[in-house]
């Protein structure tokens, strides 16, 4: 019997991801978690497994009330699953990326067809930000695709429908995107547009029956989907006497949801900060728009498509929806880029069939060729200063040139790339350009090579060889990656507490047993209660500089 032959559409998604898998997954298992995060959630996940304790997270022996559980226990499955903490770690991310992308294409696909599903694809693995965030084990990957799911969800309802079921389940999506991250709400922004564009009768929108108790059926869905995790916690906490656990539940419902968005502590920013982040780090997508919204426009302004209002409207609401917070970080757009590309996903092509913008993402292969091939040459043949300062201030091996050997390659991979293809064909270029320096750079040459400045893992080595194996180790003023990579069981006094009241507990925890113990800390924190020539240098990691030291090292005056 002949075997059933995949459609070109098929085909063409197939490379797609093929590439996806490589661009994003290659790397993975070759380094430990670098911060700022990821060693804060393979840490509480590790301890999840060690202690059983899944329903609250724990931070040393501390509660974690920043984040809900669900992006740690999807390591925990991931570790279930594979037995290595280093390819676990990383695996919710991939995964979530590869989804993400898988459905940009199908819904650019069924809006647009093949082509346009096609360079919506692309474009999305290619943009700088998705792909970074992707290899990254934070939770915006995950939190991306859910949100991404509920949009897709939504919109097969609304424009290609209607279909009720998918409207359940954009609206259970955005549910477990409350629970994975709390703005996992904004999901359910596209109804604003959707209304609007009712009212005013935009074209394709799907013809849908006022049916106002099956639209307010997807609040029961959503809430069905917090009380996955909420119930089982809120009863705990319920049934428990214990302060922590109420500060914990206070904390996380109140303090890390609307309290964080109207009144943050940190990562204020001002309102046009976005724009600023999408110019940067949404390259190449970026340097199409131009083109590609003078195209959207123009349809627009002879017809009203609610195939583009819906996605780039809801995306603006994202927008706004971030911008109006005064804490604000560059990764708390990401989940505008998918809806984004869907949405001007025709208008790319228009754009990539322009001359001048050719020319744009060629200059743009050519310059990042030219960029890190001379910052190589010049590491590698004399001591710039910008050399001088990236090896002091990450810690890397003065006068090593491993690295520079890195960015030298990678340049040339750019600058090959761009030649190669040249004007004509200038958006392969680019894809060749950036595979290259996620594949090399951010993956089988460059995880290994850079993972010990950017890990703990050296230093707390280095910390285990020197104190011998018999010897107990405390922590002062320490961050989650010396708890993570640390070779035994350790002695910790707090993490949110001030330094100094982790470093006076510590000096009493050395004084019980002075021959055995040692504390290991930020050198910056324990200066004033320390004497220089007693403590034993470790090195650099993180841009910190760590020391150790025994109870002779401290000031008669800061002793018990």
């Amino acid at each position: 019997m002949a075997q059933p032959q995949f459609r070109w559409n098929e085909r063409q998604l197939l490379w797609l991801m093929l590439a996806a898998l490589a661009v994003i997954g290659a790397g993975i298992g070759l380094r430990e978690p670098w911060p700022a995060d990821e060693p804060r959630f393979a840490l509480i996940a590790r301890t999840m497994v060690e202690t059983g304790q899944y329903l609250f997270p724990h931070r040393g022996a501390e509660l974690y009330p920043d984040k809900p559980p669900l992006f740690m226990w999807l390591q925990v499955l991931s570790y279930r699953l594979t037995g290595n903490w280093n390819i676990a770690f990383l695996l919710p991310s991939l995964l979530a990326a590869l989804a993400t992308i898988a459905l940009t294409y199908d819904l650019s696909r069924r809006l647009w067809g093949r082509r346009a599903a096609a360079v919506a694809g692309w474009m999305l693995l290619f943009t700088v930000q998705f792909t970074y965030q992707a290899k990254r084990a934070q939770i915006d990957p995950v939190l991306v695709f859910l949100v991404t799911l509920s949009c897709y969800s939504l919109l097969r309802h609304m424009l290609l429908g209607p279909d009720w079921r998918w409207y359940a389940l954009g609206c259970f999506a955005a549910g477990v995107g409350i629970i994975t991250k709390g703005v996992g709400v904004i999901a359910l922004l596209m109804l604003i547009p959707f209304f609007i564009a009712r009212s005013r009768k935009v074209s394709r929108l799907a013809v849908i029956g006022p049916a106002p108790g099956r639209w307010w059926l997807g609040v029961l869905w959503m809430l069905l989907a917090i009380a996955l995790w909420l119930v089982p916690m809120l009863t705990a906490v319920l049934r428990s006497d214990d302060p922590l656990l109420h500060d914990y539940a206070r904390n996380i419902l109140l303090g890390q949801t609307a309290g964080r968005y109207a009144n943050p502590s940190h990562h204020f920013q001002p309102w046009w900060y976005f724009i600023q982040v999408i110019a940067t780090s949404w390259l190449p997508l970026v340097l199409a728009l131009p083109w590609a919204l003078g195209a959207v426009t123009r349809h627009s302004w002879r017809k009203a498509d609610a195939r583009i209002l819906l996605p780039i409207g809801w995306a603006l609401l994202v927008l706004l929806f971030f911008s109006l917070s005064p804490g604000k970080r560059d990764m708390y757009i990401l989940p505008a880029l998918p809806m984004l590309c869907v949405g001007i996903a025709p208008a790319i092509l228009v754009a990539l069939a322009q001359p001048n913008c050719r020319r744009l993402l060629f200059g743009f292969s050519l310059l990042l060729g030219l960029a890190m091939t001379l910052a190589g040459v010049l590491a590698l043949t004399g001591e710039p200063r910008f050399e001088l300062r990236q090896e002091l201030a990450r810690g890397l091996n003065t006068g090593g040139d491993a690295h520079w050997w890195l960015v030298l390659c990678l340049g040339i991979v750019a600058l090959s790339s761009a030649l190669i293809f040249r004007v004509r064909r200038a958006w392969i270029g680019v894809r060749a350009s950036l595979a290259g320096i996620w594949i090399i750079g951010f993956g089988f040459w460059g995880f290994p090579l850079l993972d010990a400045s950017n890990s703990a893992r050296d230093v707390m080595h280095e910390a285990g060889r020197i104190i011998g194996p018999d010897a107990e180790l405390g922590l002062v003023a320490w961050r989650e990656q010396n708890l993570l990579q640390a070779d035994r069981k350790v002695a910790e006094f707090g993490f949110r507490r001030a330094p100094e009241d982790q470093l006076r507990d510590g000096i009493s925890w050395l004084n019980a047993a002075p021959q055995r113990r040692w504390l290991f800390a930020q050198s910056g924190h324990i200066r004033h209660c320390t004497r220089a020539d007693a403590l034993r240098r470790i090195g650099t990691a993180n841009r910190r500089q760590w020391v150790i030291f025994q109870i002779d090292a401290v000031l008669p005056e800061c002793r018990p």
